[in-house]
């Protein structure tokens, strides 16, 4: 019994022995088949797998390279039988990760180079410097003053602000036609009311060309009357001057006596009509203007204060800030007009950046300054 039991040991083994014998003669024959390509592929990429095995006593390191050429030999082959180091879905995942990065890299953004680092820092340092202003501004305040050519947008992305879409204009004929067809001979004026630190009320009058936005004239009283508009009018409308019409509302202030007088010096009055402030839009917003950019960031103490700070505001305002309609311009546009740089958008060696700064640092004019030779 015992030599039937080797015997059938004996015969079961050389059994085992020669079915694996087929079956690898058979796994030859498969592999003889097969391109040359394939076989190396597969050869190289059981040589990473034990190259990872062979490392001594440390964690395999898993390098972006290692995984890339895995992935990219897994094409050529029947992968899954030959990987025994991860699991087939993270060799998927490395396999889709080098798909992101590829179309991530092939559809790049592919536009303007970026704007050099002195420009980038001039234009954060206007806008810390200022920070009522916007990029329409600042790319004003960069090609009136400067000569450099940079458009609005591109400074919203140097902008914590970011970019901010203006209205789009309504293309109907309205009322409004006719004031920009005749802005260049029309004056607006209006008043407005500021308290100063003793809670005294008064009153500022600024009349303002609606073509060029430069403010013609500035008043305050505390107690305004008909007779004093009047006499603001002859100092604002010379006897030499080509306006022919003048906006105003119906305050009680602007009385038929007044808009006699305003005719009889060579303008037209206007009214706008009732309880309809947008008919005198332009006056209303360099209003808003005033008190954005000076009045909300100081309170008078006097009249003579108040008169004071308005003096030098209107003087930056007409001779050294930007308007966006209509722009890019300046009221008193600057003399001599800076030239355009030569090159777009870099300052000229030869030149540096001097500010000046209005109301006390509020504000900042930029222009530029030839450098000693």
């Amino acid at each position: 019994m015992t030599l039937a039991r080797h015997l059938i040991s004996g015969f079961a083994h050389i059994g085992f022995v020669i079915r694996h014998l087929f079956a690898d003669f058979a796994r030859l024959a498969t592999l003889w088949c097969r391109s040359h390509g394939a076989l190396a592929a597969e050869n190289l990429f059981l040589r990473k797998q034990l190259a990872l095995f062979q490392e001594r006593k440390v964690q395999p390191h898993r390098t972006d390279a290692t995984r890339f050429l895995m992935a990219l030999l897994s094409t050529f082959f029947d992968w899954r039988s030959a990987l025994v180091v991860v699991k087939p879905d993270t060799l998927i995942r490395w396999h889709r990760k080098g798909f992101r990065l590829f179309w991530r890299w092939k559809y790049r953004p592919h536009g303007r180079p970026r704007l050099p680092a002195n420009l980038q820092e001039l234009i954060h340092g206007m806008a810390a410097a200022n920070p009522i202003w916007g990029e329409a501004r600042i790319a004003d305040e960069l090609l009136l003053k400067l000569g450099i050519r940079v458009v609005p947008r591109t400074v919203g992305k140097y902008l914590t602000d970011g970019f901010r879409p203006g209205r789009t204009p309504d293309p109907k004929q309205r009322g409004m036609t006719f004031v920009r067809n005749h802005a260049q001979a029309i004056v607006a004026c209006d008043f407005f009311v500021v308290v100063t630190a003793t809670f005294r009320v008064l009153y500022v009058f600024v009349p303002m060309e609606v073509g060029t936005r430069r403010i013609v004239h500035q008043n305050v009283t505390a107690h305004p009357t008909a007779e004093w508009t009047l006499r603001q009018f002859r100092e604002a409308l010379p006897g030499d001057h080509a306006h022919r019409f003048v906006i105003h509302d119906r305050d009680r202030i602007y009385s038929k006596d007044l808009d006699q007088a305003a005719e009889a010096m060579g303008g037209r009055v206007l009214r706008t009509p009732v309880r309809a402030p947008k008919g005198n839009s332009y006056c209303e917003r360099m209003v808003r203007t005033a008190r954005r950019e000076c009045l909300d960031f100081l309170i008078p103490l006097s009249e003579n204060h108040l008169k004071r700070t308005l003096l030098e505001w209107v003087a930056h305002y007409n001779h050294g800030c930007p308007h966006q309609s209509p722009r890019p311009g300046i009221p008193v546009p600057l003399t001599p007009v800076p030239e355009p740089s030569p090159r777009r958008h870099q300052i000229s060696d030869d030149c540096r950046v001097r500010a000046k700064p209005v109301l006390g640092g509020l504000h900042h004019e930029y222009s530029l300054e030839k450098l000693a030779a």
